[in-house]
């Protein structure tokens, strides 16, 4: 019983222990052309990578607009719209 207790106890820390995930945050979405609608992809860096992955497909390249930058300096991006 006592090792039982200690095995949940060690269980309990690691996990109080660990770092909760977040999620990815990028400020360029590819929209994926397509019959019906395509899909969307907002996990670019850069304007000029996310044009390079609709390379050849089609689709269009928007800014996310839940994109939030981090804390500090901010990068001023240019707008190609």
């Amino acid at each position: 019983m006592k090792a039982l207790l200690f095995a949940a106890g060690l269980v309990a820390a690691a996990g109080a222990l660990t770092s909760s995930a977040q999620a990815q945050n990028y400020p360029w979405c590819a929209v994926y052309g397509g019959r019906g609608g395509g899909g969307q992809n907002c996990g670019f860096s850069t304007f000029e990578q996310c044009m390079a992955t609709l390379s050849g497909m089609g689709g269009f390249c928007n800014r996310n607009t839940q994109f939030v930058p981090p804390p500090g300096p901010h990068r001023r991006y240019r707008r190609y719209e």
